[in-house]
């Protein structure tokens, strides 16, 4: 293999890539890229077995090939190298690298090695707008469980559907204390209702690799959603991101969201978030608990500790329907409200036994729930 290549073009490559590789002591070649050269570009390629990243560059080809080579190092050595064309050829052992007055010779393993990637017969496939989605997953995947023990909440359910009249997916993660969802519209339409589960670490990849795209002025508007019967293609690009799904059936989460309110309230975020962090000072360890009683025009967020002491902080509260007295979780509230970016908030409860909801005031199309802890 012989290519040469804009250090920025193999910057940019081995900045989408070389993230998902692991340590396996098993398979030491999952630390590494393959680097693939064929017909005027240039294909990285990494997996940790689940997922799969193809990210392709333009370059010169003069010699076509396929080779591996430590991840972290290489993008750790072309992230040191000057803005100038970078040429690399392999003589089957090392591959020899050449910027500038820059030289090295990098140890890496033969491509037969490489687990294969297989191709994604995709029976159907979406176009989801990228700015709306990188929003929705900001404000969803942090309630999805972390614990295997029901390996259907350790991702996001994805729905495709056609409602009032228009395409939308719908987003939902939830670890079973808490509940996040967002419906965004989708570009292409929807002939039937869809569903799957997505790993939450798969949609985390997907959502850090947009955000390298995010100074580039063509990059594309929508990401292409593929998927066959158990895996799952991201497309935006030059980029191509392969995972499995998550077999299972998500549970019915419309279930649990209240209809009817008896106390509602509209805060200002920030005075919320402080008002809850002052608190949180003084909250039990491993309960987190702070109670929060809206009465009068005022919330008040109360924690009381036997050896801290106790906090109790108001803060003015635009309220409808009588006095109520709730005790959350600090923790799992300050998460919902920091990832609203309105400025009010809407907080609706029934009592202290039923979730509570917390939704950006005037903002439609989200939706977030804590469930109390039962005193």
């Amino acid at each position: 293999m012989k290519i040469s290549v804009t250090r920025e073009n193999l910057h940019q490559g081995l900045s989408i890539a070389s993230h998902l590789t692991t340590k396996n002591v098993n398979l030491p070649i999952l630390q590494n890229v393959l680097v693939k050269a064929e017909g005027g570009a240039i294909k990285f390629t990494t997996t940790n077995l689940e997922v799969a990243v193809n990210c392709t560059v333009r370059g010169k080809v003069d010699e076509p090939g396929e080779y591996t080579i430590p991840s972290k190092l290489f993008y750790d050595y072309v992230s040191l190298l000057p803005n100038e064309t970078v040429s690399m050829e392999t003589d089957g052992e090392s591959m020899h690298v050449v910027c500038g007055s820059h030289k090295t010779r990098m140890n890496g393993l033969p491509s037969s090695e490489f687990p294969l990637v297989p191709g994604v017969a995709a029976a159907r496939s979406f176009k989801i707008p990228v700015e709306d989605f990188k929003k929705a997953l900001s404000r969803v995947l942090f309630a999805a469980a972390t614990n295997e023990s029901r390996p259907e909440l350790t991702g996001a359910c994805l729905k495709f559907t056609k409602g009032d009249g228009e395409a939308r997916l719908v987003l939902a993660a939830t670890d079973s204390y808490r509940l996040s969802e967002v419906v965004i519209p989708l570009v292409s339409e929807v002939t039937d209702e869809y569903r799957v589960i997505v790993p939450s670490r798969t949609l985390a990849e997907v959502n850090r690799i947009l955000s390298v795209f995010k100074d580039e002025v063509d990059s594309p508007s929508y990401v292409v959603m593929s998927a066959s019967d158990n895996q799952i293609v991201f497309s935006y690009g030059s980029v191509e991101l392969i995972s499995r799904m998550i077999e299972g059936v998500y549970p019915d989460y419309t279930q649990i969201i209240p209809r009817q309110f008896r106390t509602e309230a509209v805060i200002d975020r920030e005075d919320f978030i402080r008002a809850v962090k002052a608190a949180s000072l003084f909250s039990r360890a491993g309960l987190f608990d702070v109670t929060l009683s809206l009465d009068a025009g005022k919330l008040s967020v109360r924690a009381t500790d036997a050896s801290r002491g106790e906090n109790t902080v108001q803060c003015a509260a635009d309220l409808t329907g009588g006095p109520n007295t709730v005790t959350l979780n600090y923790r799992y509230l300050l998460d919902g409200l920091g990832s609203m970016d309105a400025e009010k908030v809407l907080f609706q409860m029934i009592d202290a036994g039923n979730p509570c909801v917390v939704t950006p005031h005037g903002t439609p199309g989200f939706l977030y729930i804590v469930m109390p802890i039962r005193q």
